[in-house]
């Protein structure tokens, strides 16, 4: 394993796109950025200033939590999904229309006229929100109604709502 390859996605870059590692007189200590697969462990390499990685043993001080921690997360595709799906929820104005449409459906007519917005505004805001299968649609005519894609979608607002209460 050579240093330059290993380590070249991780963040906190140096001058001229080096790395910034712990640097000592012989060895350079990072760790590496790449996912753990499930009952693998960590490896914390330790680089000769050669560019040669020889690989550690990470030693936890609660290995059996650490075990049950890595066992419970999710595979990276799920994260990535969890990730979008509250960076969809992370607008103001999405939230607005996550809350209008929490207990009926509307038009966007409706919706741009209650939240004050222009149509085009509410329009472009709810096609992201459907690329992210919060909202779904069904068209009656010419007319678009709006709705939560399920009850998923309402209980997680409801749990933010009681989570932001409570402080």
């Amino acid at each position: 394993m050579r240093f330059r390859g290993h380590f070249r996605d991780m963040p906190g870059r140096g001058v001229h796109g080096s790395p910034k590692f712990l640097l000592t007189p012989k060895f350079i200590l990072g760790i590496s950025d790449q996912p753990f697969q499930k009952g693998a462990m960590p490896i914390l390499s330790i680089v000769e200033r050669t560019g040669v990685a020889s690989e550690a043993k990470v030693v936890y001080i609660d290995a059996a939590s650490v075990r049950a921690a890595r066992i419970a997360m999710p595979k990276d595709r799920m994260v990535r999904a969890i990730a979008e799906t509250f960076s969809a929820l992370s607008d103001p104005t999405r939230i607005r229309i996550i809350s209008a449409l929490g207990g009926q459906e509307l038009c966007v007519i409706d919706l741009a006229r209650f939240l004050g917005l222009t149509g085009s505004a509410v329009s472009h805001q709810l096609r992201l929100l459907r690329g992210q299968r919060l909202v779904k649609y069904r068209k009656e005519g010419k007319i678009a109604y709006y709705s939560l894609d399920d009850d998923h979608i309402r209980n997680l607002m409801e749990e933010c709502i009681k989570h932001v209460s409570v402080g």
